[in-house]
């Protein structure tokens, strides 16, 4: 990989040579995330414009030029990528945002936006010879590794917290991962895989420990810039969990930058759940992260312990960007709002982006305006719970016609 000059240290800034179980910083433990460096004139010999025109692969590994894997030969075979970006005039004429488009990563594999990091994660295992690797995960990270090393024969064991909607155990499970529910909360189960990939020697998947993850998940937003042909967005609203999409957003930007593909950044608008927002407690405050209690039906961003916080909060404010809060009740106006003028089906923390739009639009922080690009990044079907709960429940009728009208009736 002679584009990748290195690894370097998000909180102390020490740099380190590429090494096969190298996966934080030895000084500053778990909070020295590392990012990956590029030598982006070598990049720069094989990824232009005419490059991209002319690349008839139209999946996340179109970008293998900034992507810390050496070739094609390794990569899982299933679709990851190039997602639909959709311009949906209801919508915008709803919200009175003239200019909004809407990113669907729930049409990926295993339904989720991190399909892209564990594609990365599955090739890196393959490439440095690991037969088994491990996660801890809310539900998507884990459905995502778990799907994508199902296809090429590699075994996974996750760990998840007792929380984990029945639907994603389902997709766990019928992949063939050894699932291990913990008794206790994501944080918990996130320590205890990182014990467990050292003891046994596993690859570690964990996109807030493993620096390598993060760079799968900012293909996104390098397909959001080309379906739109380089013409950079305003606004970028992304969910906010451990703050790993929020940095890969970040990275893919800069990468395009620094190849002087676009000649600006737009703004980054990271969206909590209210009921497990310690980033943005700090990023009002200044203060250094403190873990809460994470409570909210976002159960993919129900994060009380961010791991990628440094680099989320650096993305956020490099980008004079915003972190907001949204309550469970606007993510699930938010589901309804999406799917009735969309068609889109985003499950409640892929749609928490499209809550975070929602509530700026009505408090006047957004004018409607501006080029407002929305990251969907997980499909409705893992929580059927809290789609019914947005949506309610089915009209109930008798096998009898009279009745049949007379329900309708009242209804049209």
């Amino acid at each position: 990989m002679e584009h990748v000059i290195g690894l370097e240290c998000v909180k102390c800034g020490r740099q380190f040579d590429v090494a096969p179980s190298l996966y934080i910083c030895d000084q500053c433990g778990l909070e020295g995330i590392l990012d990956v460096l590029y030598d982006y004139d070598v990049v720069r010999r094989t990824l232009t414009g005419d490059y991209l025109a002319t690349n008839k692969r139209f999946d996340m590994f179109r970008y293998l030029p900034v992507l810390p894997i050496s070739s094609l030969e390794l990569v899982p075979q299933l679709q990851i990528g190039w997602t639909p970006l959709y311009a949906p005039q209801a919508l915008r004429k709803e919200l009175g945002c003239r200019d909004l488009y809407v990113k669907d990563d729930g049409r990926n594999p295993t339904a989720s936006l991190k399909d892209r990091a564990s594609g990365v994660g599955v090739t890196r295992a393959r490439e440095l010879g690991y037969e088994v690797i491990c996660a801890a995960s809310t539900g998507n990270a884990a459905t995502s590794l778990s799907g994508l090393a199902a296809s090429v024969g590699i075994q996974t064991v996750i760990f998840v917290p007792e929380r984990a909607p029945k639907a994603k155990l389902a997709q766990l499970l019928i992949f063939g991962s050894t699932v291990v529910m913990v008794k206790g909360s994501y944080d918990e189960a996130f320590e205890l895989s990182i014990g467990a990939s050292e003891h046994f020697n596993w690859y570690n998947r964990n996109c807030g420990y493993n620096p390598y993850l993060v760079e799968g998940k900012k293909t996104g937003i390098w397909e959001v810039l080309e379906q739109l042909d380089f013409e950079v967005p305003d606004l970028v609203f992304t969910p906010l969990g451990d703050g790993c999409i929020t940095s890969s957003i970040h990275k893919g930007l800069k990468d395009m930058h620094a190849l002087g593909l676009i000649n600006r950044m737009p703004r980054i608008i990271a969206v909590q759940a209210a009921g497990a927002c310690p980033l943005k407690t700090a990023w009002e405050t200044g203060r250094p992260l403190e873990p809460v209690v994470a409570d909210t039906l976002a159960d993919s961003i129900a994060v009380g312990h961010p791991r990628n916080a440094l680099k989320a909060l650096k993305a956020i404010r490099q980008t004079d960007g915003e972190v907001m809060a949204v309550s469970d009740d606007e993510i699930l106006e938010a589901m309804r709002v999406l799917g009735r003028l969309t068609g889109v089906f985003g499950e409640p923390a892929g749609v928490t982006a499209m809550a975070g739009v929602m509530q700026a639009r009505s408090s006047g922080r957004i004018t409607g305006q501006e080029k407002i690009v929305v990251m969907i990044t997980g499909n409705g079907l893992k929580d059927v719970d809290s789609a019914i709960k947005a949506s309610g429940e089915p009209l109930k009728v008798a096998p009898d016609m009279d009745e049949v009208v007379a329900t309708l009736s009242e209804k049209f």
